[in-house]
């Protein structure tokens, strides 16, 4: 019934919530479980704010270590995608060793999470998408968005949806 159960993390405790219903998947059909993170661009100049990147002195040729333009932000933002892609790998490599010895296919990707997981579906011919939720509601819901819900709205396989710990 299920071959292919993907898993979208983002390490959050909804997503974390929904490891265990992952496993349990995975050892009731014999599925193999896609682990996804999706590395999103927040600003123009970085990532997520808990991502630190140590600034270095500027271009080569500028001895004063001064705003090194168009070429330091990038070379920021460059620092910036590769650290989010490392922690993304660590996520995705300790969810695969807790899932223990259910066969996993792990991958980090850079876009919008939402789109990101449909497109994954699609080229992995997944069967079921298993996530879990945050449980914001009202504005922040509205404010915020939610991944999951836009999920849940678009795509074309089922998707399991698992509260949080702390939601009602």
């Amino acid at each position: 019934m299920y071959d292919d159960v993907l898993y979208p993390t983002d390490g959050s405790d909804g997503a974390e919530a929904a490891l265990a219903s992952a496993r349990d998947l995975a050892e009731t059909y014999d599925a193999t479980v896609h682990v996804l993170y999706v590395a999103e661009r927040l600003t123009p100049h970085g990532l997520a704010s808990d991502v630190e990147v140590v600034e270095g002195g500027g271009m080569i040729g500028d001895p004063e270590g001064g705003d090194g333009g168009m070429m330091a932000d990038r070379t920021k933002d460059d620092e910036i995608d590769a650290e989010v892609r490392r922690r993304g790998m660590e996520l995705v490599e300790s969810v695969a060793d807790r899932l223990g010895d259910v066969r996993t296919r792990t991958e980090v990707r850079g876009g919008t999470p939402y789109e990101v997981i449909l497109d994954y579906v699609d080229e992995h011919d997944i069967d079921l998408i298993l996530m879990g939720t945050h449980g914001r509601t009202g504005l922040d819901r509205y404010l915020l968005g939610s991944v999951t819900e836009k999920v849940v709205r678009t795509a074309d396989v089922p998707v399991l949806t698992v509260r949080g710990r702390n939601e009602a």
